[in-house]
């Protein structure tokens, strides 16, 4: 893809609705997204790089011969952008990129993953100075910068982001009876919030990764074991942060509502059923 595609051609999201006939069509040289018989919205394709479908769509063998002739890729997604297929993707033959992904030595992996973990750390400060839990966090920074970059191996800098990032819950979410950050224990309802988060946010950069023709097990900083997307792992860190500031704007417009979570008797809580569609 040439520069001016890529700063031109746009990313399209098109999530179904239950209990409606949602179908995705040519007219014109243009994608139509169709509701009921009944044209929702519509956009040229010579503007359009990748069509995300969540949910469960009508597509037909015109749309995808279409598609591949004017180079537009297609995903599908579950309800949490969770990648369960895709189609046309001209970057998957990217055979290029993969083997500068494979030759990485371990020094030049190490170097990326300071670099993802700065980044992480930049981004969590800059939210705690944003909430004026910190006045100035740029002395810290440099101090714990220049311990990352003396970091030897990874198990190193996860122990330096890991430390980093209790501080940065603890501060962030002080006001929300923060207890710790436990993933998929679902310890309370901040927990549970962060993990529906992170997912969204792992698979949406995992679909943007498999866009691009990467090996998305292949990472650089996360331990690479059997079916464990570790480059996703990797690209999804200093993102985060996204995540952290939604949760604490939702609950100052009082979109959150505790009372949609409920408690077992072992402790757990969990969301109703009735009330996933809205997080």
């Amino acid at each position: 893809m040439s520069l001016p595609d890529f700063r031109e051609k746009q990313i399209l999201f098109i999530r179904a609705e239950k209990e409606l006939e949602n179908r995705l069509q040519f007219k014109n040289d243009n994608l139509t997204f169709v509701k009921d018989g009944k044209i929702i919205n519509q956009l040229s394709c010579y503007k359009i790089f990748v069509v995300f479908i969540i949910g469960d769509f009508t597509i037909s063998t015109p749309l995808i011969r279409n598609c591949n002739k004017y180079g537009i890729s297609i995903f599908l997604l579950k309800n949490n952008f969770e990648v369960y297929a895709s189609m046309n993707s001209e970057s998957a033959g990217n055979f290029l990129l993969r083997e500068k992904q494979y030759i990485k030595s371990k020094q030049d992996s190490l170097e990326l993953a300071k670099h993802i973990v700065k980044n992480k750390i930049f981004n969590q400060f800059a939210l705690l100075r944003e909430v004026k839990k910190i006045k100035d966090g740029r002395l810290n920074l440099k101090s714990i910068f220049a311990k990352i970059d003396e970091a030897k191996d990874c198990n190193s800098l996860l122990g330096l982001e890991g430390n980093i990032s209790k501080i940065f819950f603890k501060k962030y979410f002080s006001e929300l009876n923060w207890y710790k950050r436990m993933p998929r224990t679902k310890v309370d309802e901040i927990n549970i919030l962060l993990d529906i988060g992170y997912t969204f946010l792992f698979n949406f950069v995992d679909s943007l990764l498999l866009l691009y023709g990467f090996d998305t097990y292949k990472g650089v900083y996360h331990t690479l074991f059997f079916q464990r997307k570790s480059l996703s792992c990797d690209i999804m860190e200093p993102f985060r942060s996204i995540i952290d500031r939604q949760i604490i704007k939702s609950f100052n417009l009082k979109q959150i509502d505790l009372a949609d979570f409920k408690k077992t008797k072992d402790g757990s809580y969990f969301l109703s059923y009735d009330k996933q569609n809205k997080y």
